[in-house]
């Protein structure tokens, strides 16, 4: 096997992934603290060309240094707006007929590999603070919740690192399932 250079992974251009069709997946940070996981964050909705990140509270957000450190140029590319709230973001989103799925650990979630939905419309979903996780207003207003099993002594992922596992599994479930 020989890996392949940048040149032959046949890379599109920034306005053909603002043309491109998007996965019907919204991520939406709800106060994230470290710059250094929401640029880690674009760059995982640019890998899985998801339709927009959402940064709410004190979610930093473009353009900062640590934020384009990670996200190498995904934040020209994937579409993201602020609010000021979480709760203002999922406001916006229900109103628009999207269901909201937070990521958390809670009485009664749904297990990641478990977890159907329908793939008709657009999903968003809540990631939260590296310390507090989602607030609890905010897993209120879900309409489903979603837990990513874990077997160790800890119980937690790094925020951008729970993006990629859930992400992947969503994205998965979409094109091949």
């Amino acid at each position: 096997m020989r890996k392949l250079k940048n040149r032959e992974l046949n890379r599109i251009t920034k306005d053909d992934f603002k043309e491109a069709d998007k996965t019907s997946l919204i991520i939406v940070l709800d106060n994230v603290r470290s710059h250094l996981n929401v640029g880690s964050i674009f760059r995982t909705a640019d890998a899985f060309a998801l339709e927009a990140v959402y940064l709410c509270g004190i979610t930093g957000i473009p353009p900062h240094k640590d934020i384009q450190k990670t996200a190498l140029g995904a934040t020209e590319t994937v579409r993201w707006k602020y609010f000021e709230t979480t709760e203002a973001a999922l406001v916006e989103l229900k109103k628009d007929g999207v269901k909201i799925a937070a990521i958390e650990q809670v009485e009664n979630s749904s297990l990641l590999h478990e977890f159907q939905f329908s793939k008709n419309g657009t999903l968003a979903l809540v990631f939260g603070n590296e310390v507090d996780g989602v607030e609890q207003n905010m897993v209120n207003q879900s309409d489903y919740v979603i837990e990513i099993p874990q077997f160790g002594t800890k119980h937690s992922l790094n925020v951008s690192v729970s993006v990629g596992v859930v992400v992947w599994d969503l994205v998965s479930k979409c094109k091949w399932g």
